[in-house]
């Protein structure tokens, strides 16, 4: 399928491909078990949608909106992602994992800022100037993932896995990091905080 239906609130198991529906507003819809294949929702605007066990593959999600908009175990892979606030969507508090997954996306000046999601999986990501603040990410598996100038504050890490993250900035004073994994290499960032001189 290529085009939403007006009349349609509902879509269940459809492969969505090519579909351009950048710039337009979304309101009320559901899918179910959908895939959204190299489709453009750039300045699209969601509002009040629910997606449920959907794919995103190599689709353009740049500076969308989503408002009210709910996610339950979906997935982004190579997908574009700038500028989102994903603090607007409607997350459920009784959801006992993160319900959004992304695999080698970039997702450059988006917010996560004060959001619950425990487990959340970002790999291979860029994630230039994200801001993570007054999160709960423990668990999280952020490996492979660029973190240039992204923010970290009252953010708690328990358990996140950084294996071969880089650029990261966490101050140790003001973040819990309390069982999290990091390459030896890149680890020394951390150090930064402490206001020491480190030597050869």
């Amino acid at each position: 399928m290529n085009e939403f239906e007006n009349d349609r609130d509902v879509y269940s198991a459809i492969r969505f491909e090519g579909l351009d529906s950048s710039q337009r507003k979304i309101h009320g819809k559901e899918f179910d078990e959908c895939t959204f294949y190299e489709c453009n929702f750039s300045d699209t605007e969601f509002d009040q949608c629910k997606f449920v066990d959907c794919h995103f593959l190599k689709c353009n999600l740049s500076v969308v909106k989503i408002a009210r908009c709910k996610f339950l175990d979906v997935v982004f892979e190579q997908c574009k992602i700038i500028g989102v606030d994903w603090t607007t969507a409607a997350w459920s508090t009784l959801v006992l994992h993160a319900p959004i997954k992304f695999y080698q996306c970039t997702m450059n000046d988006s917010s996560f800022f004060g959001l619950k999601m425990e487990g959340v999986v970002m790999e291979s990501c860029k994630s230039h100037e994200v801001d993570f603040r007054e999160g709960n990410f423990s668990d999280a598996k952020f490996s492979h993932t660029d973190f240039s100038n992204s923010l970290f504050g009252h953010t708690n890490l328990t358990g996140a896995d950084f294996t071969d993250a880089i650029n990261y900035n966490i101050d140790i004073h003001f973040n819990e990091i309390k069982r999290a994994k990091f390459c030896r290499y890149e680890a020394v960032r951390l150090l930064n905080s402490l206001d020491i001189e480190l030597v050869d």
